[in-house]
Formats: structure tokens, C-alpha cells, sequence
């Protein structure tokens, strides 16, 4: 899987929040919050470019004192979200 070009993350009045760049890519009637854990994926997604549940649970773990059935269940569920709102393919 791969983040779709145009958007990116972007700090707003503390919120990390994805957003669209490009007039055609806008559309206001969604904001993507992140919480510090799916920042923390966003941002390793785009450091891995071509990226998988697999790929972002063992970074996860690395980074975080979690289980790694918690974490690729939880991993699962995000990138799902991001797929059905479209900012990954």
C-alpha cells in the first residue's frame, strides 16, 4: 500500500489533522484527525513508501510497549479507515 499523493500531515491548533493539498484533491466536508499513535503510522508510512500491516505493526512495536496481536489488529482497523476515506491505494 502506498499514501496517496496529496495529502499530508500537518499540525493545526495542536491537532494533528491530514489534509489535502491541491485545489482538486479538496474537499472540506472531512477532517482526519490523528491521535499520536496513527500519527506516529502516518508518519512511518510515509517513511516506508510502500507500506503494510506487517511492515507498520513491527514499527509500532518497536516503538511502543504493545503486544503484536493487539497491534496488527489495531493496525488493521486504522489502514482500513484510511482506505475507505481514500488517502491510501
Amino acid at each position: 500500500m502506498k499514501q496517496k499523493k496529496g495529502f499530508a500531515l500537518r499540525t493545526v491548533c495542536g491537532e494533528n489533522i491530514i489534509v489535502a493539498e491541491g485545489l482538486e484533491t479538496v474537499d472540506f466536508s472531512k477532517v482526519i484527525n490523528l491521535n499520536e499513535t496513527a500519527t506516529f503510522l502516518w508518519k512511518e508510512a510515509e517513511k516506508q513508501g510502500d507500506f503494510s500491516v506487517d511492515s507498520l505493526t513491527e514499527a509500532l512495536c518497536k516503538e511502543y510497549e504493545v503486544e503484536k496481536a493487539i497491534a496488527t489488529a489495531d493496525i488493521d482497523r486504522i489502514v482500513g479507515e484510511w482506505k475507505e476515506i481514500g488517502i491510501v491505494e
